[in-house]
């Protein structure tokens, strides 16, 4: 069966749809289970996540976390590497987005703290991503086994910080103290308040505008510069890259340090948009969910952002799922687990079947 022959659409589109809507079947035997209608827990979730304001402020808030976290996963994969460490350069990037935040907010205005903060959070996460890209680049280490390390020993660092270094005295929480707020990012409803129109209050900031202009970026960098053509044929073939002269130690470091940076913009969003502060353990998985994401979205941008808004209803459903029917929040953990089963290991399961009845309907059209 030739590959060529099957359209896009197909693969990109039709697949991975069924690929959910089976997830989603199996996540309704789980409801019967636990003795809840599937039909109405569908329909709690769809409306908690979308019907209203303050629901779809928040799908789309943790949608934001998402986009950043998959393009820094898609960006690797398309060289080939499978950076795990999403979640430790988004905490370092964190780090340098707070610091920022934390000596300059009382000093500098808005509209210099926001391309600053976008700066060295970008720098901080690049900078977490060199030395796993170096060792992966000049000594053969293998680029899943640094990240994943590198993600315990950014844990470790911040947890050290904040207990040492930047908590404020008389509190043991540990978190830093409040940002000023100049350093805060606008909310949605804020900026649409300030127009006359009213929404309801959600945490969705303007990093979503960001969010979204990266991913304009990525499209223009890796199909349309020379940059992102040796990018991609590193990826796709080593030998014949190498045969071409492309320097693979640069095309790694600098995949590395791009996909190092997207990550870190991650603390855009919670640290500058929503908690105004630095916490421990702000990024909550994200950046490891960031790789379901990759995953299903074929790691192209636009695939990205539907993923990233699925994950996000999911976050937000599930804990709708949690305040109405009163079982335990990570019931979403599930209900993920389910959609990244059938979207990743079982991603061939219906592909080969679709693809020979499309064939089969094409030449009888074709007779």
């Amino acid at each position: 069966m030739s590959q060529q022959r099957i359209p896009t659409w197909l693969t990109v589109g039709l697949v991975p749809a069924i690929n959910i809507l089976m997830a989603f079947a199996v996540s309704a035997l789980l409801f019967v289970y636990i003795d809840i209608n599937p039909l109405e827990a569908a329909q709690v979730m769809w409306e908690g996540a979308f019907t209203n304001a303050e629901g779809l402020g928040f799908t789309l808030y943790y949608a934001t976390g998402f986009i950043f976290t998959g393009l820094a996963v898609s960006l690797a994969f398309h060289a080939g590497l499978f950076n795990i460490g999403g979640e430790g350069q988004a905490y370092i990037g964190g780090l340098g987005l707070g610091l920022v935040c934390l000596w300059l907010g009382d000093v500098l205005p808005f509209w210099v703290l926001l391309p600053l903060g976008i700066l060295v959070s970008g720098l901080f996460g690049a900078a977490w991503a060199y030395v796993p890209a170096y060792l992966q680049a000049k000594r053969g280490s293998h680029i899943v086994i640094t990240t994943i390390m590198f993600n315990f020993i950014a844990s470790a660092l911040m947890a050290y910080l904040l207990v040492n270094v930047l908590k404020p005295e008389g509190t043991m929480a540990t978190e830093s103290r409040i940002f000023a707020e100049a350093a805060w990012l606008p909310k949605i409803h804020e900026l649409l308040g300030d127009m006359g129109v009213q929404v309801a209050a959600s945490p969705l900031n303007i990093s979503l505008f960001w969010a979204l202009i990266c991913c304009l970026l990525f499209w223009l960098f890796v199909w349309h510069t020379r940059w992102g053509y040796e990018l991609r044929a590193v990826g796709a073939n080593l030998s014949a890259a190498a045969y071409a002269g492309i320097p693979y130690p640069k095309v790694v470091i600098s995949t590395m340090l791009l996909s190092g940076m997207l990550a870190g913009f991650f603390a855009l969003n919670v640290l500058q948009g929503e908690l105004h502060q630095i916490k421990l353990n702000f990024v909550e998985g994200f950046g490891f969910t960031g790789i379901a994401v990759a995953l299903m979205g074929r790691n192209h941008p636009l695939g990205v952002i539907l993923a990233s808004v699925l994950f996000g209803f999911l976050y937000q459903g599930g804990a709708e799922l949690s305040f109405e029917y009163g079982i335990d929040r990570n019931i979403v953990v599930v209900l993920q687990g389910l959609v990244i089963l059938f979207c990743g290991a079982l991603e061939h399961l219906f592909r080969p079947r679709l693809e020979s009845v499309y064939l089969r309907l094409t030449r009888k059209e074709a007779n």
